[in-house]
């Protein structure tokens, strides 16, 4: 049976969208991935393009709230942003919680491509570390 894994982030537009779709991509045969954010607005399209450029397709994704995964029993609950910690200390059926911070590419100022390269380093920053954590370990 695959486990859970519950990725949480503020707005549920990149950092947890990512890795959501990472985990699912790589170590799918182990682990179902869900996302969700403590104040969700919408997916940025800088997230589904950084997946669909490495053959992920997340055009279906979109930003949740944590509110829909309540009654859902979750192996891993992840935060990948100090906000999400802060607002996300506990959430029932977890078995276990997991803080792990990556930078947030959506405040990159600049060119379409300096943010688009932002995206591209965070996307592979949480790549690393789920293959690192989830891919080679459990």
């Amino acid at each position: 049976m695959k486990k859970k894994v519950l990725f949480v982030c503020t707005h549920n537009s990149a950092r947890s969208q990512i890795a959501q779709g990472l985990l699912n991509y790589l170590c799918g045969d182990r682990y179902q991935a869900f996302s969700a954010g403590s104040a969700p607005t919408k997916v940025n399209p800088f997230s589904i393009e950084v997946l669909n450029e490495i053959g992920i397709d997340a055009t279906n994704h979109y930003s949740k709230s944590m509110l829909e995964f309540k009654e859902f029993k979750f192996d891993y609950v992840v935060t990948v942003c100090d906000n999400a910690k802060e607002t996300c200390p506990f959430f029932p059926g977890a078995k276990e919680y997991i803080h792990k911070s990556f930078k947030d590419p959506s405040s990159t100022e600049g060119s379409y491509e300096d943010k688009l390269n932002a995206f591209r380093k965070t996307r592979e920053e949480i790549k690393e570390w789920i293959i690192e954590f989830f891919c080679k370990n459990k």
